[in-house]
């Protein structure tokens, strides 16, 4: 058979002269399919991960997925005025939100919107909200007090500025509550906060912000909102806007707080995106990333070196349980990302202790680095005396004699669990903590009924604060120090306390 090469030619000549080039602005795309939160779009060539793009009849957009023949963007709002056709274009710019001091005292919402009836904010900086953590020799070792207030955290589990402390529990434990006390204590520290809502009713949110203002924590806090009725996508978004938030003040040189809540939710809603992107599920259906997710978050809290700024950013990640289950996966995953944590659990809370704390699950692996000297000095085997009295505790439940001594480790433990109870909203000064950990230190506590320690510890409080600017005291708060002196003159007063309340008591 011969090639005859004239007829190649006219076939080749009549292709190309038929030929239509479609040319497609890499700019610019079209919806093929939307719902969910999800528009799939076809074109945007030039699309980058984590891009903005808007949408034709609608509000924006953010690349999340870029397949060969499209590209998954998750929708921020107005997703149902969003339809297939719709014109999609590029911005250019990496999602990023705008800071300043003038989102103190805001509501607002992942992207910087108001959610509150003041007026709008103008921002003079904006940032990108995925940002590289502070390298390892930025940063300096977790030695100053972050104070919550709380005695039984400042005591056994304390928090330093720059640490990473999980709060997890079941629903309903206090979860919450011991996050806004650490957040109210902050007043007149110099420290700013942020409080980072994931997922909640806008009835709880409203009560928090209601607490914050009652106890005057408002005015130095900046509360990011992504409600139960928000688009995954804003949940998504909503603690990583927080922390790029913290970090404008962490680059000024200041102490910041930062308080998320909850990260089980974020988790939820991130999982509810990589599904609906097709991306592979893996254990309980999570995509593969998801410890990545949480650790590259968590991972910009630091307390940085003085000549990189000498900032720090202390996170409180809250994570709910289900049945106290702390082997769940992102449990697990978060325990081993932060420097401890605090174990809040259902019996305790329904029992009527408050803060309802595991103290053998729970732990803080800054530890006493970050305590005032005075703290450490008083409260002495403290923890391990709680260990203790759980362990004789679950023991005494089987019946039987017990010993003197296992009798008195007990009564003992009894006391120190009344004393350490402590109400809602009801912070503690450090030096004040100091006199109740001698009160059990010494066993003076063990004078005293434990039906009867509450009352005494009120009566204690406020003897204290009666002489507080007695000239010993006054030197002893300012200080933080406690001498062998100052220690025996504590002891008289907290003695005098336990006479005068056996005058009001026949038994005490």
């Amino acid at each position: 058979m011969k090639i005859k090469i004239s007829e190649i030619t006219n076939i080749l000549r009549k292709k190309i002269a038929n030929y239509h080039f479609d040319y497609q602005n890499p700019k610019f795309g079209s919806v093929i399919s939307v719902g969910d939160g999800i528009a799939l779009v076809q074109g945007l060539n030039d699309a980058k991960y984590m891009e903005i793009v808007t949408f034709e009849n609608a509000g924006n957009g953010l690349v999340f997925n870029l397949e060969e023949n499209h590209v998954g963007v998750i929708i921020f709002e107005k997703q149902n005025q969003i339809q297939e056709k719709d014109r999609v274009e590029t911005t250019g710019k990496i999602i990023s939100i705008d800071v300043g001091t003038e989102f103190l005292g805001r509501v607002i919402d992942p992207l910087g919107k108001t959610l509150d009836s003041k007026p709008l904010i103008k921002s003079k900086e904006k940032r990108v909200i995925e940002n590289v953590a502070p390298s390892v020799m930025a940063r300096t070792a977790v030695n100053e007090p972050l104070e919550t207030g709380i005695l039984a955290v400042d005591a056994l589990l304390p928090i330093g500025k720059g640490q990473r402390e999980l709060i997890i529990g079941d629903r309903q434990t206090g979860k919450t509550s011991l996050a806004l006390d650490a957040i109210i204590n902050q007043k007149n520290k110099d420290v700013v906060c942020i409080y980072v809502s994931i997922g909640q009713k806008s009835s709880s949110v409203l009560r928090m912000i209601d607490k914050l203002k009652k106890n005057g924590a408002f005015s130095y806090t900046t509360v990011v909102v992504a409600l139960s009725s928000a688009t995954e996508a804003m949940k998504f978004i909503a603690p990583f806007s927080g922390m790029t938030h913290a970090e404008y003040y962490l680059d000024q040189g200041k102490d910041v707080l930062i308080v998320f809540d909850d990260l089980s939710k974020h988790a939820i809603a991130y999982r509810g995106l990589s599904l609906l992107l097709r991306r592979t599920p893996g254990r309980q259906a999570y995509p593969g990333d998801i410890f990545y997710l949480h650790s590259r978050l968590l991972e910009r809290a630091a307390k940085l070196k003085s000549d990189a700024g000498g900032g720090s950013i202390t996170a409180l990640p809250i994570v709910e349980t289900q049945l106290e289950d702390l082997t769940a996966y992102i449990p697990t995953n978060i325990i081993s990302i932060t420097d401890g944590q605090i174990f809040l659990i259902n019996e305790l809370f329904n029992l009527g202790f408050k803060p309802a704390i595991d103290y053998g699950l729970s732990v803080s692996r800054v530890g006493s680095t970050a305590q005032i000297e005075a703290i450490k000095k008083t409260v002495g085997s403290l923890k391990l005396d709680m260990a203790e009295y759980k362990e004789l505790k679950i023991f005494s439940q089987f019946g039987g004699n017990l010993d003197t001594n296992t009798n008195k480790v007990l009564e003992h433990g009894n006391r120190i669990i009344e004393i350490l109870k402590q109400k809602e909203f009801e912070q503690l000064p450090q030096w004040m903590m100091v006199i109740i950990l001698l009160s059990i230190k010494e066993k003076l506590i063990d004078q005293i009924e434990p039906k009867k320690i509450v009352i005494f510890r009120k009566h204690l409080i406020d003897h204290f604060m009666k002489i507080q600017k007695t000239k010993w005291l006054k030197n002893f708060i300012d200080s933080k120090k406690i001498s062998d002196d100052v220690k025996v003159k504590i002891v008289e007063e907290i003695e005098k306390v336990i006479s005068q309340m056996k005058f009001l008591f026949k038994s005490f």
